[in-house]
């Protein structure tokens, strides 16, 4: 080993909960002496923390990884390591696929990559994807922004929908403790973070894992009691909480947001698909006519909250008549965005071994129709921001505009004014909207006050 510090590079590919992982380990890696470099080619250790959701994003990986591995080769000391869900799901069959590589580790190791790491400079190739009990988080994460911030609640889905990879590769449900969740948010509100997003993949299971009932029977640990439990923690202005299941999103959950000053109105809750036999065969335990209701109940307490969602076309099966039910849902409802893709057939799930699979030529038209759509109602609903003064938290410089900041709003819009970022980082202005766009907004600073 070198006496100058050894570097690292991490990319990061799919979900939220993924960008989280990859603060960790970064963070793990500095506590060991790595230094961060932009430059995958300069880095002495390269982690690619992987994404199977989709075909593409799986591809995208081993394109990545041949690059790295050819470079390997030539320079034997560099480290290599998969993690993430690709990681879990291909196991050994990624070290036989690509023999260069070091260590290949599943999302619910991602606290023991010290350990794991020590192993390999000491000449070992591993592969660590048992389920194992998920690690407090006790590192510091190498946190991405200096603003906001991602705080993992629950790790790990009971769910078993057809389509999807995630219970396979991540594991069961493991919900931290409401005190260590707090204990984080202090930590975080100390180092002048001023928004926090509670993460999970299933987050409103939160708690069902944690002992205790109510006297009235229910679960003493729900999402709905960790919100009032964290609400008040000092220095954090701003909560959000990703991503929602229709099945659990309750009344109380969204009377408590109502209430919370802290919590935004903003609500990301999958809908999958807008026919009811769709999903049932997609087995997501609930009805279209659920979903509007619970939409409905949002509006009824936050008729401003902004609202988005995740659609599957061409999901096998699915006929032309029960995809326009998905158009119907999205033209009646006007989501603020919603995340689209065409159905991508995932290993060990049952979806992907059904004889009625939609072509590749209908999903993409399909697909197109659906966002053409959805730019249509997100543009409608950009509108009403039009001449209004918003709180937006000032996160950057606007890459495009050097001029310009952007923040977002407590509805999670993007939004873009000219504006010193050395003056503005971490602080909610009011912004004056001047110019909507389907996706984002451009204002300039109201003559009001500024709030640190």
């Amino acid at each position: 080993m070198t006496a100058s510090p050894r570097r690292y590079h991490i990319t990061t590919f799919g979900c939220q909960m993924n960008k989280a992982d990859s603060e960790r380990m970064a963070g793990i890696l500095e506590e060991m002496g790595f230094q961060w470099s932009e430059d995958p080619n300069d880095a002495d250790l390269i982690l690619y923390n992987t994404c199977t959701i989709r075909d593409s994003a799986e591809h995208k990986v081993y394109s990545y990884l041949g690059r790295q591995a050819e470079r390997k080769r030539q320079q034997p000391e560099l480290t290599l390591v998969v993690a993430g869900c690709v990681a879990q799901q291909e196991g050994e069959a990624l070290l036989r696929r690509v023999p260069e590589l070091d260590l290949v580790m599943g999302p619910q190791h991602a606290n023991r990559l010290r350990d794991l790491l020590e192993q390999v400079f000491d000449g070992s190739q591993l592969v660590a994807t048992e389920p194992v009990h998920i690690i407090e988080d006790i590192t510091k994460p190498r946190r991405e922004s200096k603003v906001t911030a991602w705080v993992n609640v629950i790790y790990g889905c009971n769910e078993r929908c057809t389509y999807c990879v995630v219970p396979s590769v991540r594991g069961v449900e493991q919900s931290r403790t409401p005190e260590a969740i707090r204990a984080e948010m202090e930590e975080l509100g100390r180092q002048g973070y001023k928004e926090v997003t509670l993460l999970g993949q299933n987050i409103d299971a939160y708690g069902r894992d944690l002992p205790g009932v109510t006297p009235e029977g229910r679960h003493r640990h729900t999402l709905t009691d960790l919100l009032y439990y964290v609400s008040d923690v000092e220095g954090i202005e701003r909560i959000r909480f990703a991503t929602s299941h229709p099945r659990y999103f309750t009344e109380r959950l969204i009377r408590a947001c109502a209430e919370l000053p802290k919590v935004c109105e903003y609500f990301h809750i999958p809908f999958q698909s807008g026919d009811n036999d769709i999903l049932k065969a997609m087995a997501r335990g609930y009805t279209q006519e659920k979903y509007r209701r619970i939409i409905d109940t949002i509006r009824s307490y936050m008729p401003d909250a902004s609202i988005s969602g995740d659609a599957i076309v061409g999901f096998p099966g699915e006929t032309e008549e029960q995809f326009e039910k998905t158009l119907q849902i999205v033209g009646d409802i006007g989501f603020d965005l919603v995340n689209t893709a065409a159905y991508s057939p995932r290993p060990n799930t049952p979806a992907a071994l059904w004889e009625n699979q939609v072509s590749e030529e209908v999903k993409a038209d399909r697909l197109q129709r659906l966002n053409h759509l959805v730019s249509i109602k997100a543009a409608e609903r950009s509108q009403r921001y039009l001449g209004r003064i918003e709180e937006v938290l000032v996160e950057d410089q606007n890459p495009k505009d050097r001029t310009q900041v952007m923040g977002r709003t407590r509805g999670n819009r993007l939004t873009f004014f000219p504006g010193d970022i050395k003056e503005l980082r971490g602080r909610v202005v009011p912004v004056k909207i001047t110019e909507v766009r389907a996706f984002s907004l451009t204002g300039k600073l109201a003559e009001v006050a500024v709030r640190v």
